[in-house]
């Protein structure tokens, strides 16, 4: 059956890896043509051309770096030499970095945070809407976190990108209503990904103690939430998304099997 994202300009942030790789490989198998961005381009080349084979018709690539307005402007501008339209914008790029107490908290990190995970999303949502305000009909689904919607120790500046993300969301729900344009937040629990990874700045043992003992959520279930929402039909918005795997009821609540 032919998808509604059958050739539909699908543009996805941060799609070097995670969520957005794999929402790439989704919206590929339906047809959608891909504008991918990221910061690692040879990620990217394997990515797009991954992507081709899965049934995209179309899946390019340029370097994208949210955190700076000149690259997200120049990157948009290479978008229009592309297309004149785009159908979904997936706003992926973020992150966590650290998991210090605000006592111990370190400026680069809590400005990384931020500029990706906040002024990243605004960036992109302002560069682009010139692109989807012709075409009603089309999505903005911004990624965020179950950290924006509950704190815990640690996460401070996390927590507070990612509330800001959400905050967001809302504001532009508000601001574009009437255009025809929808926009959502998936906001994910535990998944395994490079995320923890990248939060501790490559302590693989670290990383992986965060997921002992829990079937956490893949980058696929994420990606498939994200389809299934740009899938809906154009009267249909699905605001927000809150997903998390069974093993975690709650940010405080998660089920460890033992050893043995």
């Amino acid at each position: 059956m032919k998808s509604i994202l059958t050739d539909k300009w699908v543009l996805i942030t941060g799609a070097s890896s995670g969520f957005g790789a794999a929402a790439a490989i989704e919206f590929a198998r339906r047809g959608a043509r891909l504008l991918l961005g990221a910061r690692r381009v040879d990620r990217l080349a394997a990515l797009a051309e991954q992507a081709s084979k899965e049934g995209s018709p179309q899946a390019v690539f340029h370097f994208l770096d949210v955190a700076s307005t000149p690259s997200v402007n120049e990157y948009v501008e290479w978008v229009r030499s592309v297309t004149p339209r785009l159908d979904v914008l997936v706003n992926n790029a973020g992150g966590a970095l650290g998991l210090d107490p605000v006592a111990e908290g370190k400026d680069s990190d809590w400005e990384t945070m931020f500029q990706t995970n906040v002024l990243g999303v605004l960036r992109m949502v302002r560069a682009a809407l010139s692109l989807m305000l012709p075409y009603p009909g089309g999505i903005i689904i911004n990624i965020g976190s179950v950290a924006g919607r509950t704190a815990y120790e640690g996460g401070a500046a996390y927590c507070a990108a990612k509330a800001g993300e959400l905050q967001i969301t809302r504001a532009l729900r508000l601001e574009l209503c009437g255009t025809g344009l929808r926009v959502a937040t998936i906001d994910p629990g535990m998944a395994e990904t490079e995320f923890s990874l990248v939060r501790f700045k490559g302590d693989a043992k670290r990383a992986a103690q965060v997921y002992e003992g829990v079937q956490p959520l893949r980058a696929e279930d994420v990606a498939e939430a994200i389809v299934w929402v740009a899938e809906r039909p154009p009267h249909v918005c699905i605001d927000e998304m809150v997903i998390k795997c069974t093993d975690q009821a709650a940010v405080y609540k998660v089920h460890r099997r033992t050893k043995g």
